[in-house]
């Protein structure tokens, strides 16, 4: 099967639109009004992941989302057996399976596919019979990979988080390796049948290498397209990274 050389979906998280909100602990700036608008300037998906602790996304706002958009709902989750019932009564079109630590500030690196390969096949059986597309949330690593499509999902997330943070650091050596190591990886995922998506940490600077992967079909981005927002506007801000990626692709 050839890669895909189409253009790129772009999946917009709106997590921190709520984080900001519960600054506050008030009912504003609401994070499905930003859905919304993301879904109006053009938005492919929306992404909410919805964390044991509640620190952003709240289980109304899943309610909300599911009531009101009209592009699909991409619903982060850790693997949990509270997720995995509230993912069963809303039955969204894509549920992405992420690690989760309570002390981390945003996800760091990926899914340990492989060491709980038996108990993860189990857990997204039914999501899986639901209709949901499952996401597995995973560094750019073979074992991982393979697992993953042991395990019966239909879609990997690449976890681009380590070649960002190496190029804000100025680290490039490390971010080409990293980059070159996803590359490879979004290949091998491609010839298993997986379907690719990345995501974590993407800004402008960092999107078009990435983009430029003909196996990726798909990318999330969150916190700098809200950040943005706030200078720009949630529209324009969107229309500059898609500028960016069909560059790329093109």
């Amino acid at each position: 099967m050839p890669p895909n050389t189409g253009p790129l979906r772009l999946g917009v998280n709106i997590d921190h639109v709520a984080t900001v909100r519960n600054a506050r602990g008030s009912a504003y700036p609401d994070p499905v009004r930003a859905a919304k608008l993301a879904e109006a300037s053009g938005a492919d998906g929306i992404t909410a992941h919805l964390r044991e602790d509640r620190r952003h996304i709240s289980d109304a706002d899943i309610d909300a989302l599911m009531d009101h958009l009209s592009v699909p709902l991409n619903f982060e989750m850790a693997a949990t057996d509270e997720m995995q019932k509230i993912a069963l009564r809303h039955r969204p079109h894509a549920v992405c399976i992420v690690p989760e630590k309570r002390e981390e500030r945003t996800t760091e690196g990926g899914l340990e596919v492989a060491r709980e390969e038996n108990r993860l096949a189990h857990f997204i059986a039914p999501l899986r019979e639901a209709g949901c597309r499952v996401s597995i949330f995973i560094a750019a690593d073979r074992r991982q990979i393979e697992a993953a499509h042991r395990i019966g999902a239909q879609v990997i997330e690449l976890h681009t988080g380590a070649y960002c943070d190496f190029h804000a650091e100025g680290r490039f050596d490390e971010r080409d390796a990293e980059l070159e190591r996803m590359r490879e990886m979004a290949g091998f995922a491609h010839s298993l049948g997986l379907e690719v998506h990345a995501g974590h940490g993407l800004t402008y600077e960092t999107v078009k290498p990435v983009a430029a992967f003909p196996e990726v079909m798909e990318l999330n981005i969150g916190h700098f397209l809200i950040g943005e927002a706030i200078f720009l506007g949630l529209g324009p801000a969107m229309a500059e990274m898609r500028r960016l990626m069909d560059a790329a692709r093109a």
